[in-house]
């Protein structure tokens, strides 16, 4: 099980996240709208894992991931976006994102690769 916190600035999208990565086993420690919230969050309730949404209003998930990698280069982001450019996610798995996942996903992919993501 791992503890996990969701970071996208639509509330349906964290809540649908909520609801699979529940089901999967796991726990929801937070939810963060914005790239401000998403930071403090990380450095106060230590995720275990962090969902991560590149298209966000104010500061894009790009800048969010490398301020949660400079707080702990050890963290473990999957980044997820629907914008099908697949620039972003190379430079979301060079900048330090275990995983990137496309939307739309079925909720036993995004399971499938949370569980990759902590078993390594």
């Amino acid at each position: 099980m791992a503890k996990v916190l969701i970071v996208d600035d639509s509330a349906f999208a964290r809540n649908v996240l909520g609801r699979i990565i529940e089901q999967g086993g796991h726990e929801v420690i937070g939810r963060a709208k914005d790239g401000e919230s998403a930071v403090e969050l990380f450095k106060n309730l230590h995720p275990e894992l962090v969902t991560l949404d590149y298209l966000m209003t104010g500061k894009n998930g790009e800048t969010i991931l490398e301020e949660i990698i400079e707080a702990d280069p050890s963290a473990r982001v999957v980044m997820i976006s629907g914008s099908g450019d697949y620039t972003v996610e190379e430079r979301a798995l060079e900048s330090g994102a275990k995983h990137f996942v496309s939307k739309p996903f079925m909720q036993r992919d995004l399971l499938k690769v949370i569980d990759q993501v902590m078993a390594n």
